[in-house]
């Protein structure tokens, strides 16, 4: 209800804004964003209502696509049209404008954290029985960028179960629970939210950042951590209703702050592991109520506004220095290594137990790993990735970190997928011509076996299976889209349920019980 009043409350804003703008005025860009965007998208352009408006935020957006936006409005959101108030040149200037830097990193601290926590259902008042039949732990939530809402489908019947609405752009894959009761969404733009799908009702949301990469959930299910390009944060929240907790600056051992590429957790470590994009480090992060001995321990200012209130021992942080900056990562099944990609074209294995990096991998171009799986391979486990860059899927020995092979395929992809009952990995050809490609690959000849073409013409993206490994489900990412059901076995069509551009699929019982098949 508070975001409804929050919002109903900037569209009349908005109004009263445009309203007073008098014909013939030519204002300058600045002063037609406050005019026309700020009652929405925040006079800082770090949103509001609407997402923030920065270059970090819309890099899915092409300049050209934000003035269509500017003129025509966006179908399915409150965003409205402005061709019948701006010109074409006033159009252009603003699509200029918001990617325009900020001439500094925006503040986002303890304080504007907390002012923008909002929860919708208490959970006391929410029933521990869900409202619907159905095998909770074979159940998808799928995200439909297209118009920004979220659909739970059956894994049984193919069925959608509830379709609800989403903050605006997810990223980094939703989280669940261990018991798959609740799942977490982040939006590009920093909102976190909690939703119980037993009731099919949202729970809380706070905003922690301006530009949000993922979160991450702890095992014992008590706290979210979430990383920030913008500002140069890693964020705790009490996973109960989202209160902050911490947080924790972005700064390297040498002074340098650094945005956050990734964040996730090392569940049999009880920690989290973060990547960061501007300094040489790995962080291993303890949740624990008494961290082990050899996490550094950290200075305790007791400042209001960093959250800094706790123990001085809470959530210390391990440095762990690597040879090159890290943009993704990936781990073992044993959560003893990860596996990292950095800029130039090369892997790193860092062995979170030695605190050190122990092998340098040859993947040439920009390797995927956080859509990275494994296998058994003739005795020996396997990791293999696609590549955003090349047209392959590299294949490494996880024990001499040696390439067993390099898959060539029609184009670079994003999403790789398997199961443990399936012989097959699904792979995507995400990028250029042979987009709409899905290549097979049997797992023991490392041989493409079939490429399939579900929707010719459209991106046929992010393979997820059923808990049983029987089916696969491939996204047709278009507005006109579907979740196209192929059995795992004969690699035949089965089902096709329309969505509008479902860009993923998580199933329940592969995340929450770690499947080597999908990525963690």
């Amino acid at each position: 209800m508070k975001r409804l009043l929050l919002t109903a409350a900037a569209v009349l804003l908005a109004s009263a804004v445009r309203a007073e703008t008098l014909p013939g005025e030519n204002p300058g860009t600045e002063e037609l964003f406050q005019q026309h965007c700020a009652a929405c998208h925040g006079t800082d352009r770090l949103g509001g209502t609407g997402p923030a408006l920065l270059p970090e935020n819309l890099k899915r957006l092409r300049p050209k696509a934000a003035a269509r936006v500017i003129a025509e409005g966006r179908a399915a959101t409150q965003m409205p049209g402005f061709a019948d108030k701006l010109s074409e040149a006033e159009t252009a200037s603003l699509a200029e404008y918001v990617y325009t830097p900020l001439p500094e990193v925006p503040r986002w601290r303890m304080a504007e954290i907390r002012d923008s926590h909002i929860v919708h259902n208490p959970l006391h008042t929410l029933s521990d029985t869900p409202v619907f039949s159905a095998d909770m732990l074979n159940l998808f939530v799928v995200v439909e960028v297209g118009d920004h809402h979220a659909t739970i489908l059956d894994g049984d019947s193919f069925k959608p179960i509830h379709r609800f609405p989403t903050r605006f752009a997810l990223h980094g894959g939703p989280k669940y629970s261990r018991d798959g009761r609740f799942v977490y969404f982040a939006s590009r733009d920093g909102w976190i939210t909690k939703y119980d799908i037993y009731n099919l009702k949202p729970v809380a949301e706070i905003r922690v950042g301006i530009n949000t990469r993922n979160i991450a959930v702890s095992a014992d299910d008590r706290y979210i951590m979430a990383a920030n390009y913008l500002p140069h944060t890693l964020v705790v929240l009490d996973a109960r209703n989202l209160e902050p907790v911490r947080v924790i600056d972005a700064v390297g051992s040498d002074g340098t702050s650094s945005r956050v590429s990734a964040v996730y957790t090392a569940r049999p470590r009880n920690s989290f592991v973060a990547a960061l994009k501007d300094i040489p480090e790995v962080w291993e992060i303890s949740y624990l109520d008494e961290p082990p001995n050899d996490y550094a321990g950290w200075t305790h200012d007791y400042r209001k506004e960093s959250g800094d209130l706790e123990p001085a021992d809470r959530f210390p942080k391990r440095r762990i220095t690597v040879h090159d900056y890290l943009d993704d990562f990936f781990f073992d099944q044993d959560y003893e290594f990860v596996i990292g990609t950095s800029r130039k074209g090369t892997g790193q294995v860092v062995n979170l137990d030695t605190s050190r990096v122990v092998s340098e991998l040859e993947i040439p171009g920009m390797p995927h790993l956080s859509s990275g799986i494994t296998w058994n391979y003739r005795g020996r486990t396997v990791m293999a990735t696609p590549n955003l860059k090349e047209a392959e899927v590299s294949v490494i020995d996880m024990e001499s970190w040696e390439s067993v092979a390099r898959i060539p395929t029609l184009g670079s992809g994003f999403f790789m997928r398997s199961h443990e009952n399936t012989p097959y990995a699904w792979v995507d050809v995400f990028f250029g011509e042979h987009r709409d490609a899905m290549h097979v690959i049997d797992k023991q000849s490392l041989k493409i076996v079939k490429t399939l073409r579900p929707a010719p013409g459209k991106t046929a993206a992010h393979v997820e299976f059923t808990r049983d490994g029987r089916y696969a489900l491939v996204s047709i990412w278009d507005m006109d889209g579907a979740i196209v059901v192929y059995d795992a076995k004969t690699l035949e069509e089965v089902k096709r349920i329309p969505m509008v551009k479902p860009s993923g699929k998580y199933n329940v019982w592969n995340k929450t019980r770690l499947s080597e098949g999908t990525s963690h």
